[in-house]
């Protein structure tokens, strides 16, 4: 990811220097990246002082450059900060509590649809049949670059940033052969933050995942058992990612069914709230 975190920071030096600081001085005061609408039409940009700064295309072309229109908050409407292809979640990525992996366990992927994606402020829909839905709040690597059978330090040069997610499953369905896509998969079962931020420690990130108010998760993203580049490199050698794709790493400690009205909100050190509400 360093080089191509490099490759990001040039493109930006035309940008003003409180800006560039942003993107030099790490977790501190991170650079945010989006997409958003503005009277129909649909835009790239980053969020630093004064609003959101446009962007002349996608901020994962290297020759990206800022068109200098800025859009206040308030006269835009966020979208996902990424049109991926393909989604795909690690299940049992968490040590246990003494700090070891648990017995038996491995790295195992699934996938989630890019129309199950939703942002901060949608309402995630329970769907036909569904009994036991849970939330899951995670840590999204978001690719910039393609990658096929690449090893792990080629990996992080293909990581662009993350986001902050959460994995929302029907866990009724997941007992059920062959229905994991609909467990995982079925619309609204992938929020996102509407921001993805390059350069953080990935590997050590705290993240808080509230339920109504009250924290039900807590754990750093230091107990994964698989490294953000790890998770890349393993992905890579059977399913060739692009850019724009996510992977959402898992999750660690209980969960607790949804039910309607619950609000989740789920916090990543660095990048920002994801917050949802169960509707109907």
């Amino acid at each position: 990811m360093i080089r191509f975190f490099f490759i990001l920071v040039l493109s930006f030096i035309s940008l003003s220097s409180h800006v560039f600081a942003q993107a030099t001085e790490g977790d501190d005061a991170p650079l945010r990246f989006g997409r958003f609408v503005f009277e129909g039409k649909t835009y790239h940009g980053f969020l630093s002082s004064g609003g959101v700064h446009q962007l002349d295309r996608s901020f994962f072309d290297p020759k990206v450059q800022r068109t200098g229109v800025v859009f206040p908050l308030d006269q835009i409407k966020l979208l996902a900060p990424v049109v991926p292809s393909k989604i795909i979640g690690v299940a049992h990525n968490y040590k246990s509590r003494k700090g070891k992996p648990l017995k038996g366990q491995r790295m195992q992927i699934f996938a989630k649809l890019p129309s199950s994606l939703i942002i901060s402020g949608e309402k995630i829909i329970a769907p036909k049949g569904s009994s036991n839905l849970h939330f899951e709040g995670e840590m999204v690597i978001v690719i910039g670059n393609t990658a096929s059978k690449l090893s792990p330090k080629q990996a992080q040069d293909v990581i662009f940033g993350v986001a902050v997610g959460n994995d929302i499953t029907e866990r009724r369905f997941s007992g059920e052969a062959f229905d994991s896509l609909r467990s995982k998969g079925s619309d609204t079962f992938a929020p996102i933050g509407s921001w993805v931020v390059p350069g953080l420690s990935y590997d050590r990130l705290g993240l808080v995942t509230k339920l109504n108010g009250k924290v039900v998760q807590k754990f750093s993203t230091r107990r994964m058992i698989y490294s953000t580049a790890e998770i890349v490199s393993r992905i890579s050698q059977y399913i060739t990612l692009e850019a724009g794709d996510l992977i959402y790493t898992g999750t660690s400690g209980h969960t607790w069914p949804l039910k309607k009205g619950d609000v989740v909100e789920v916090r990543l050190e660095g990048v920002g709230v994801l917050k949802n509400t169960v509707g109907e």
